[in-house]
């Protein structure tokens, strides 16, 4: 007997698929425990509430022998046992189109700016596979940020990664603005974490502007939303910087804060049950530093990343363990000093408490020899500072006090600068070279 094919195949195609779904058994905390069949880590679910069609979308975010745990995104009023969950994605992603440049998004990857919608084809996933580093490029050419501090001193390269340390209020927030207006970048990416509603605002349309937003895509994800929904903003705007980096263009990613993120993962961490180890920080906390860290970088397709990170110290403390474990990672760290911001020097770089480990590769001998001594004059500036503090300080019985002095008003202006104010890297370089022949000398002892 030969079986009716064509109709069968009629009958499945015309057949739903039968969608597997779960159900809560347990409300508590930050978390919801349900049922879930197929479940993976990181899947996205929804949480459907009575009389709402769409539902509340939740994120898997630990697995148990029968159960999973979820980390709602979104506020979920009126969840009880026995709501039902539906499945989701089970690769996260986020759409990616040019029509980002100039908008301001959520951790999702849509506008909140109300412009007009933005329609993508495009999907790059949340956390996708670790590039070959075999197959990356190197850090060789300089990438100017418009700050003569860091140009000049600190001179940053494609493809860096900086840390910018800082206690609060020391103008974090400012110095990131600067960046994203001057820096020589194809495109910006903006990451404002865990920020009040207020900075966001302030920060678009006073720190940015409308010129930096023109080629600027932000990110936010403010101190209110749910702590998944932070962790993913941090890995959309990562995405999104890498979406463009393959296209061949020049990346600058700007997170702030990697703090807010790390402190995101602890209450993540610890409501999952991990247990707190340095001042209360599960592991987790520190292992997400270097999932989003090694992502920036140089690409495989001739883009970069160059990416810059906030760190928030707690009581200005640099043995910071979150502070710690960044720097470690980085390529380079910048280290406000709120000594400086008192005495209303900005930006408050701390030059000789600051490095970047790839100056050697993207500057040349003379621009390196003229950063030496000027830092030397800087050291020699602040000593003589601390024993002027404690009447311990003679002019004429240490040479290189006396020019230290001497040009400490010269040097300090030229670490200075406004806000709005911008040098290009040829101008900055000069100025170096000029100001390291007035502060190299060729013996100048005496002991302190």
């Amino acid at each position: 007997m030969e079986l009716p094919w064509d109709r069968i195949d009629h009958v499945l195609a015309a057949t739903p698929p039968i969608r597997v779904s779960g159900r809560v058994v347990r409300v508590g905390g930050l978390l919801v425990e349900g049922t879930m069949p197929g479940a993976k880590m990181g899947m996205m679910c929804r949480l459907m509430l009575r009389g709402d069609d769409t539902g509340v979308p939740a994120e898997i975010v630990a697995l148990h022998d029968r159960r999973v745990s979820l980390m709602p995104l979104s506020a979920v009023p009126g969840i009880t046992v026995g709501t039902r969950i539906e499945p989701g994605d089970h690769d996260p992603s986020v759409p990616v189109t040019d029509e980002m440049i100039g908008r301001v998004l959520d951790g999702w990857g849509q506008p909140i700016d109300g412009g007009p919608p933005i329609f993508a084809i495009d999907r790059v996933p949340l956390q996708p596979a670790p590039l070959n580093p075999m197959e990356r490029g190197l850090v060789e050419r300089p990438l100017p940020l418009g700050i003569r501090a860091v140009d000049g001193l600190l001179t940053s390269g494609e493809g860096q990664r900086v840390v910018i340390m800082a206690g609060a209020g020391v103008g974090k927030s400012t110095l990131l603005g600067m960046m994203a207006r001057n820096t020589e970048a194809d495109v910006t990416v903006v990451a404002l974490i865990g920020e009040r509603s207020r900075e966001v605002k302030k920060f678009v349309q006073g720190e940015l502007g409308a010129a930096g937003l023109s080629r600027s895509i932000v990110v936010s994800s403010t101190s209110n939303t749910a702590v998944a929904l932070r962790i993913r903003a941090a890995r959309v705007a990562t995405s999104i910087a890498e979406y463009f980096r393959d296209q061949g263009q020049r990346v600058l990613l700007l997170m702030d804060s990697l703090t807010r993120v790390c402190m995101a993962q602890r209450e993540l961490g610890l409501a999952t049950g991990e247990p707190p180890t340095t001042r209360g920080y599960p592991p987790s906390a520190f292992d997400i530093i270097p999932q989003l860290l090694e992502r920036a970088g140089p690409g495989t397709r001739g883009g970069s990343i160059t990416a810059c990170y906030t760190a928030l110290l707690e009581g200005d403390d640099l043995t910071d363990p979150i502070g710690d474990a960044i720097r470690a990672v980085t390529d380079g760290h910048i280290v406000l000093s709120r000594k400086l911001a008192e005495q209303g020097h900005f930006p408050a770089i701390d030059v000789l408490a600051s490095t970047s480990r790839v100056m050697s590769e993207v500057t040349t001998e003379g621009h390196r020899r003229a950063a030496a001594d000027i830092r030397r004059v800087l050291s020699d500036l602040f000593e003589a500072e601390e024993l002027q503090s404690v009447a311990a300080f003679e002019p004429g019985t240490v040479p290189r006090f006396d020019r230290a002095m001497a040009l400490g008003p010269e040097v300090r202006g030229f670490l200075r600068q406004r806000s709005d104010d911008t040098d290009d890297f040829e101008t900055t370089r000069q100025a170096v070279l000029r100001l390291g022949e007035r502060t190299r000398q060729p013996d100048l002892g005496g002991g302190a």
